[in-house]
């Protein structure tokens, strides 16, 4: 009965809502603006409008109603704060009332707001802008059942658009002209090109970009104009780039740097000092805390030399990327005091920010493999370690975490919780630590970092497994789209300090998770490259790894004779690894992205052990991969392992991955986005097991042993991160489920997977 109460009283709810007026307080000749009915484009040419102009004419037209859902077309239907704005308004500043209408009311959209006359003009002129010389936009108010709210009805034609007939530049009558005159084969501008207005500022900038890097610091894109004949010839323009009137003086020659000073503040001030490097005036409070040799290899700038606008930029950025300034600004001699000079003199003022600094951070994280939980990492950093911007951080950090998604197919999610603690430290130095003779570029960063960390993992009913790292690691760029990540050393140590008899007679029936667990070193070297370069409003990414382990090693020990293949006592893993992984993101419209993955890996082990340490096998499933399925709960191939063995999910890794994912990302509503997505893949194994059958990569059966799965989500976008929960549904699994046909899971709710996490899945 307490039930049928709520639901009857939600219906009263609902019925006085909507059954009060919202537009009760509306002044006289005010009309309730309620959305837009219908946007129509007629072109005059009777070709189809192209969708980019109609995205263009419709941004002026695309203003929220109250209580939008789909704007500007569909509202919800319930206008809880207009309704509240109309029939709770009071004098009184106190009470239940007032408080209502303070946190609920939202004010009237009205068509005198709208202002529908000034946007059609706004309309017109974007398309003239596009080349549409003599469009029209027109509206027309729609009543509703209540006269007093109206939608809007607009109806654009189009006109022909216009084309370059003839491009002229400015006559060659001096330096500068000469200078513009040898760019005409790279302009932007092109005879039988569309009209835009986008396209000749865009020219006039790129125009005064190259001037400024030849030295002609002061030429401004507003020194260029444009001249445009239409009386010609119908729908043709002849264009005419002229020098404007009054172009002053300075800005037509070009300059050279004259002096070169820095000028340093420390946070707590102190007694002023100054000294010389390389003919680079430094002024500072002591004590002088950043080598000055440092700050010299940052500068691209040298005294005497011709001005580039893109050596200052190139300059700030390289201070600002040692992370101890807190800003850096760049002084040149003003126009007033050049006194017909061609020298201009540069001063650096820089701020060190505080040296030290602690961070205390509290979080919810959610990885690669399903596991979501809270954590707590508290952070150290000198960011100025050793006087060269070197950065150097202690991190301790604790985390406990377990699995998401549908665990009733194999085993219960309680039993793999796990905790973590660790500490690391890193010092990272902002330039490549290499021999002189290795070539490098200071127009990029680069940086090298020198890690080293210990972590303590429990897995309540498994083990407790110690884990000691160290490693050297280079980051650098070779233009805007490719980046390098190279990594000559890499050392882990992997040590079970404590195993429940469970895991111990698991291990000694499978030598396959004994190998994997086995105590052992990881010497290892690995290089990644990404390139990552944006096409339009659309983007790229394409990164590939080559990881290795013990080669080196090895080979130094057969050339000193030595077979043992350990290192102090303990054996080392002998691997080869490579990962591939394509990613690529359609935009379509302003907020909504077709997102798609496509990757690969393999792996082979030799030497000491027959397979990888089980850190660098491959898995799938989970909130990342495939999300109807969970993590570790697929594969290798079309073996599954005995549903009723609780430990059977660590039979679940491989040598060999294939995945690929489609997810189309679309708005809802402000921050809140829906996805609709299709995942495939699986994993395997490219030696034989007997102990797994079906697990081996082969051609035959190969398609049915590839898992698929669909589903949908929510993304929650707050800015700073990016919340996330995905239902997945299988459609098909690699293994014997019992079902005949594609669609082989027995009930639709074993083929369900729900994942909480954090960040996009790709």
């Amino acid at each position: 009965m307490k039930k049928i109460a709520y639901i009857l009283l939600g219906v009263v709810w609902i019925a006085v809502i909507t059954s009060c007026s919202t537009t009760r307080r509306l002044a006289d000749g005010d009309l309730l603006y309620t959305g837009v009915r219908k946007i129509e484009f007629v072109s005059a040419s009777g070709e189809k409008v192209p969708g980019a102009v109609e995205s263009v004419a419709k941004e002026p037209l695309n203003v929220k109603p109250n209580n939008p859902l789909y704007s500007p077309y569909v509202r919800t239907p319930f206008p809880v704060g207009l309704w509240v704005w109309n029939n709770l308004s009071t004098e009184r500043d106190t009470g239940l009332r007032a408080w209502l209408y303070r946190k609920l009311a939202k004010s009237p959209v009205l068509v005198s707001d709208l202002q529908p006359d000034q946007r059609m003009e706004w309309v017109e002129e974007l398309l003239d802008n596009l080349g549409y010389f003599g469009s029209h936009a027109e509206y027309e108010t729609l009543a509703r059942r209540n006269p007093r709210k109206v939608r809007m009805n607009y109806r654009i034609t189009v006109a022909e658009p216009w084309f370059y007939s003839r491009i002229a530049f400015p006559p060659v009558e001096g330096a500068v002209t000469a200078k513009i005159d040898s760019l005409k084969a790279s302009s932007l501008l092109r005879v039988g090109a569309q009209y835009n207005i986008d396209t000749l500022s865009a020219e006039r900038q790129r125009i005064a970009s190259a001037l400024r890097e030849e030295s002609y610091y002061y030429f401004r894109p507003e020194y260029l104009e444009y001249l445009a004949d239409t009386l010609q010839e119908p729908f043709r323009v002849d264009l005419r780039m002229v020098t404007a009137n009054g172009v002053p003086e300075e800005a037509l020659k070009p300059y050279r740097i004259g002096s070169l000073g820095i000028e340093l503040t420390n946070p707590l001030g102190g007694e002023t000092d100054s000294t010389e490097y390389n003919g680079i005036q430094i002024r500072y409070q002591r004590p002088l805390k950043l080598r000055p040799k440092v700050m010299a290899r940052a500068l691209t700038l040298r005294p005497g030399e011709p001005i580039r606008v893109s050596e200052i930029e190139e300059t700030l950025t390289n201070l600002q990327k040692l992370g101890v300034f807190r800003f850096v600004n760049l002084s040149v001699t003003p126009l007033d005091s050049l006194r017909g000079g061609d020298a201009l003199d540069m001063q650096i003022a820089a701020a060190f920010d505080t040296p030290l600094d602690a961070e205390l951070e509290v979080d919810f994280s959610s990885k690669s493999n399903s596991y979501i939980g809270p954590g707590l990492t508290f952070t150290l950093r000198n960011k100025n370690f050793l006087g060269g911007g070197e950065h150097f951080s202690v991190k301790l950090n604790g985390a406990y975490e377990w699995q998401t998604g549908n665990t009733s197919s194999q085993l219960n999610a309680s039993t793999i919780n796990s905790y973590e603690v660790g500490v690391n430290t890193s010092l990272m130095i902002p330039r490549m630590v290499a021999p002189d003779f290795i070539p490098r570029s200071s127009r990029y960063e680069a940086k090298t970092t020198y890690q080293a960390g210990v972590a303590l993992m429990n897995r309540p009913n498994f083990f407790t497994m110690l884990s000691a790292n160290a490693a050297a690691v280079y980051d650098f760029r070779s233009d805007a789209a490719s980046s390098h990540s190279f990594t000559p050393f890499k050392l882990t140590y992997n040590n079970l300090l404590r195993t429940t008899d469970e895991f111990d007679s698991l291990m000694t029936d499978y030598r396959y998770i004994e190998m994997s667990f086995q105590n052992q070193f990881i010497p290892a070297m690995s290089y990644t490259y990404t390139f990552d370069r944006n096409i339009g409003r659309d983007r790229i990414v394409w990164q590939s790894t080559l990881t290795e382990a013990g080669n080196v090693i090895g080979g130094v020990q057969e050339l000193f004779g030595k077979d043992a293949r350990t290192m102090f006592g303990t054996p080392f893993s002998q691997f080869v690894k490579g990962t591939t992984e394509l990613k690529y993101y359609k935009a379509l419209g302003t907020k909504n992205t077709l997102a798609a993955r496509l990757m690969a890996g393999a792996g082979h082990a030799y030497g000491n052990f027959d397979v990888m340490p089980y850190n660098e096998q491959f898995y799938i499933g989970g909130a990342n991969s495939i999300r109807a399925f969970t993590i570790r709960s697929l594969g290798p191939g079309s073996y599954r392992p005995d549903q009723q063995e609780q430990y059977g999910y660590f039979d679940q890794t491989g040598s060999f991955k294939l995945e690929a994912n489609v997810e189309f990302r679309f708005n809802l509503l402000g921050g809140l986005y829906g996805a609709i997505f299709v995942d495939a893949g699986n994993i395997w194994l490219l030696q034989n097991d007997p102990d797994r059958p079906g697990s081996q990569l082969t051609a035959s059966g190969f398609l049915d042993q590839v898992a698929l799965g669909t589903g949908a989500g929510l993304r929650f976008d707050l800015s700073f991160l990016v919340l996330r929960a995905d239902l997945g549904v299988a459609i098909h699994a690699p293994y014997n489920t019992g079902r005949s046909g594609y669609y082989n899971i027995p009930r639709f709710a074993d083929g369900l997977g729900f994942h909480l996490a954090i960040g996009y899945p790709f």
